[in-house]
């Protein structure tokens, strides 16, 4: 009994101990917070970059699909950032099952690359091996978007029956961005 009582004591003595040293240092004023560090713009190791806003590419992603209705064609339409992150992606009436993952892939593709991906396919004769690459497809139907002759995003198209039709779309969209 004594042991249990001891041990009693003990905890209880431990605690308000621990709640003392809480207690002040929760009333203790807080040290100085360091001062917000600060860039300086014209520091030579920082760069700008641009970016689509998800209105550029909304707006690229419908007048792709609107080319390709035009011409009675099926297709799905994806918008990737220079990162080739999915910004915004369409499926029109009709478009078949592979076209989506195909349109995504085809826009990273050209992004990635900064390169229609119908000139990307010719070099596939010299470097057969870029086809290994993940996420990519060398296929028609991708082109880039650029800003100051860099890439920042990429369209692509995919489900007509041909990669020039879908790159034709595609190239549509680019070209609604520069109105």
């Amino acid at each position: 009994m004594k042991k249990i009582l001891f041990g009693a004591t003990a905890a209880a003595v431990i605690a308000a101990g621990t709640f003392g040293a809480v207690s002040a240092n929760a009333s203790a004023p807080a040290a100085a917070v360091p001062a917000a560090v600060t860039a300086d713009a014209g520091n030579a190791d920082l760069q700008q970059s641009t970016h689509l806003t998800i209105e550029a590419a909304t707006k690229a992603a419908q007048a792709t699909l609107d080319a390709a209705e035009k011409e009675n064609q099926r297709v799905s339409v994806a918008v990737v950032d220079r990162n080739g992150n999915t910004i915004v992606t369409l499926r029109g009436d009709g478009a078949g099952p592979q076209s989506y993952e195909s349109a995504v892939k085809k826009a990273f593709t050209a992004v990635s690359w900064n390169a229609p991906t119908s000139e990307l396919v010719k070099r596939l004769a010299n470097t057969p091996t870029l086809k290994d690459i993940p996420g990519t497809l060398f296929l028609g139907g991708g082109a880039p978007v650029t800003a100051k002759g860099a890439p920042i995003a990429g369209i692509g198209v995919a489900g007509a029956p041909s990669g020039d039709l879908d790159e034709k779309f595609a190239q549509a969209g680019v070209a609604s961005l520069a109105n």
